[in-house]
């Protein structure tokens, strides 16, 4: 996962800004999600190297109690182009509220 995205790249959620990418994924990986999907609903470019976009996420797995974990929600990044490919150089996250 952290290989998606260009150095220096930041990851915000709720929790705050991360820019250790690596170890924030693994630490998901390590609380028991294992499967992570994105979509990207609409992109705009800003430049000829740098693009937003916004989306939806959902990521499920198990926890250590064997209890199932699913979080879905918004996503917005911004998108740049390095050594030719498309990274992201900032990504937040905003889980759905739980339906009442």
């Amino acid at each position: 996962m952290a290989a998606l995205y260009a150095d220096g790249g930041v990851h915000i959620s709720p929790a705050g800004p991360r820019t250790d990418i690596e170890e924030f994924y693994r630490g998901s990986f390590k609380a028991g999600l294992n499967y992570l999907e994105i979509s990207v609903d609409d992109v705009w470019p800003v430049g000829a190297e740098t693009a937003v976009a916004i989306g939806q996420f959902r990521t499920t797995g198990k926890n250590q109690n064997g209890r199932v974990i699913e979080i879905s929600g918004y996503s917005t990044a911004t998108y740049v182009r390095a050594d030719g490919k498309w990274k992201v150089r900032m990504m937040s996250t905003i889980p759905k509220t739980p339906a009442k």
